[in-house]
């Protein structure tokens, strides 16, 4: 009886599958059984040559797929897709064609999952130690030249942190300080490398020169995505060089206290205070704090929130000058040595 070609394929009676399931079967060809099943007519023929399943041939010498034979090779895909072998997938293959309604159905398909997982955890943890030794190493190798275990030499050491590109682009002075000479510094406490608490409006008699910065590179962790084209972005690691290499001149020039000040953790700014050698203390405002209290400028990069390269010079509690924008921060340690010389207290 012939009602028609729906999607390709015609109806010419039923069959009984193993179980005493009866099913339509319907005359399929392998590029609809790929079609629905969502593989390749080559991975079809492949399934087949492994006996998971086992199409009729017609009197012609075509192969006769049916709905069951579809189905078949959507439950063996999605099994592959888990990370169950297409070879191992058998089982679960087996509890169909035994009538029951899901592959998971039988016992032996419970003890397939279980041996997936046991390998895939063995797998999890092999790749897992693979992964701490490349760690391992690309640390060594990053830090291998940096400037934690070498003397502090000009010249000594070359590195992608410290080394500035000459077509850096300059910031431009969009007026965001402007408001900020004169200002009393608000009363805020915030931790620093030294393992102390800085308390900025309690410095003590004198200037401190508090220069706010974006993020401090680490060798062996990528910066954010086209840092370098940001203006203002690049060169905290040099510009905390510039301020450890003049920290003695800046004292004796009046500074009684330098900081450096950024939104990253404490325990992230001390891995740069120790492989820099800085003579002076990082301090941690991860809530932005010191930018609230004084509408601090800050920019947005791969996602996360960053202080604008600014510097205040407190004096007596009180903001007596800002340098903003900062350009070049490699040299910026020595712009404010001669503002400090050029304007002794």
């Amino acid at each position: 009886m012939d009602i028609g070609r729906p999607w390709g394929f015609r109806l010419i009676g039923l069959d009984v599958a193993p179980g005493g399931k009866v099913y339509v079967h319907r005359i399929m060809r392998i590029s609809e059984v790929a079609r629905r099943a969502g593989v390749t007519t080559k991975t079809v023929r492949y399934y087949e040559s492994l006996g998971l399943i086992n199409p009729a041939r017609l009197a012609n010498g075509y192969r006769d797929y049916s709905e069951h034979d579809a189905r078949m090779v959507g439950e063996a895909r999605e099994l592959n897709r888990l990370g169950i072998p297409v070879e191992r997938t058998r089982p679960f293959l087996e509890c169909l064609a035994d009538g029951r309604a899901h592959a998971d159905d039988c016992p032996s398909s419970l003890a397939a999952y279980r041996d997936a997982i046991d390998e895939l955890t063995l797998r999890i943890e092999a790749l897992s130690t693979r992964r701490s030794a490349l760690s391992r190493l690309l640390r060594e190798a990053a830090y291998r030249n940096s400037l934690a275990d070498r003397p502090v030499i000009e010249g000594n050491i070359v590195s992608h942190l410290t080394q500035l590109p000459a077509d850096l682009p300059v910031p431009e002075d969009d007026g965001a300080a402007a408001h900020l000479p004169g200002q009393v510094v608000p009363d805020i406490e915030l931790h620093d490398t030294a393992g102390g608490i800085v308390a900025l409006r309690a410095l003590g008699a004198g200037r401190s020169i508090v220069y706010c910065y974006p993020l401090t590179g680490r060798p062996d962790t990528d910066l954010p995505e086209g840092w370098d084209n940001i203006p203002g972005a690049r060169g905290c690691t040099s510009e905390a060089c510039d301020f450890r290499d003049h920290h003695g001149d800046l004292k004796a020039a009046g500074a009684t206290h330098v900081f450096g000040l950024s939104s990253q953790s404490t325990a992230y700014q001390k891995e740069v205070a120790d492989r820099l050698r800085l003579p002076f203390p990082m301090v941690s405002d991860t809530g932005f704090r010191l930018a609230a209290a004084l509408d601090l400028p800050t920019f947005e990069a791969g996602g996360v929130v960053l202080y604008k390269r600014i510097t205040l010079v407190v004096r007596d509690g009180v903001i007596e000058h800002v340098f903003y924008p900062v350009f070049p921060p490699d040299k910026h340690a020595r712009q404010v040595l001669r503002w400090l010389r050029d304007n002794p207290m």
